[in-house]
């Protein structure tokens, strides 16, 4: 019996819908996680299906005992 592994390429940093996209397309990554900008986005996917601009990410909130710059990122208008 053979045995053979499957490994998962996932990666993550600087990419936006397009760059990830492309790198999946191109077989250089079979996932892109988006940290950062899910921070800061809450609503990542409609904004990346609508072309929409990204709020920008607060650094100086991250890893806090504060809901500051959780859960205060504006979303898209409905």
């Amino acid at each position: 019996m053979e045995v053979t592994e499957a490994a998962v390429a996932a990666w993550n940093g600087r990419y936006d819908a397009q760059l990830g996209a492309e790198a999946i397309r191109k077989g250089e990554a079979d996932a892109i996680a988006y940290g950062v900008p899910f921070i800061a986005n809450p609503d990542l996917v409609k904004r990346f299906k609508q072309d929409a601009p990204l709020n920008e990410a607060d650094p100086d909130t991250f890893y806090t005992h504060d809901r500051e710059g959780y859960v205060d990122y504006p979303t898209l208008a409905a």
